[in-house]
């Protein structure tokens, strides 16, 4: 799943009139970066959801017949993004119910999606980034492949995961984050978790997105 309904205030100007995901970086969408290695890595069903000029994604994306994939949407309306926790609650249908990935579609990564792996004990595991300017805090500890909310040295959340569906098993349809069902499946010891050291950048802003468009053009993906 591709989570792209957020409105991206943090990019306006940028995103008064087209979708966070459809902005270009490297000649071509945020969004399309990642279908392209899901599909590589062996992904043929993808989930995505919308909210805000949402019909643009689907126009832009099609059901994803040029690249060996197909695309189901989830709709959530205009005006109605449900957060990350309600997006993902209201795809399941879609999903299934077996263990399903989840990237955020405003990151760009050279992460290999296939080596990625949810130990059968677990109810999420969490790719963990090094902590960037934006964000020095961090947000979990990450010991033994365990994530923890304890204090010590945390690393970032990279926005991308692979969840069971029983992790939103007493959820209600609505808005609501995903950072509390972590932190719950945290305290209970079942979320694991491995610390990614290769490219990875949050694109939140309109200098970050120019500054990656940048060093993609210049050096490639």
């Amino acid at each position: 799943m591709i989570l792209a309904a957020g409105r991206g205030e943090r990019m306006r100007p940028l995103t008064d009139h087209t979708p966070k995901a459809l902005l270009r970086i490297g000649g071509k969408p945020l969004i399309v970066w990642h279908i392209e290695r899901l599909a590589s890595a062996g992904y043929r069903e993808l989930v995505i959801n919308h909210a805000y000029l949402g019909s643009q994604i689907e126009e832009a994306l099609g059901h994803g017949d040029r690249w060996g994939v197909r695309i189901h949407y989830s709709a959530e309306g205009e005006g109605k993004a449900l957060e990350t926790g309600g997006g993902i609650y209201k795809a399941l249908p879609l999903l299934g119910d077996q263990p399903f990935l989840v990237v955020n579609a405003d990151i760009f990564t050279d992460l290999d999606y296939a080596s990625l792996e949810l130990p059968a004990d677990c109810l999420a595991s969490l790719v963990l980034v090094d902590n960037p300017p934006h964000h020095r805090s961090g947000d979990f500890l990450l010991s033994g492949g365990q994530v923890s909310d304890a204090d010590g040295a945390r690393l970032t959340f990279a926005g991308i995961g692979i969840y069971k569906p029983s992790l939103f098993e007493d959820c209600q349809a609505g808005a609501f984050p995903l950072a509390p069902l972590l932190r719950r499946a945290m305290a209970a010891g079942r979320v694991c978790g491995m610390h990614y050291t290769g490219r990875w950048s949050d694109v939140g802003t309109p200098e970050r997105l120019q500054q990656l468009d940048e060093n993609i053009s210049n050096h490639g993906s």
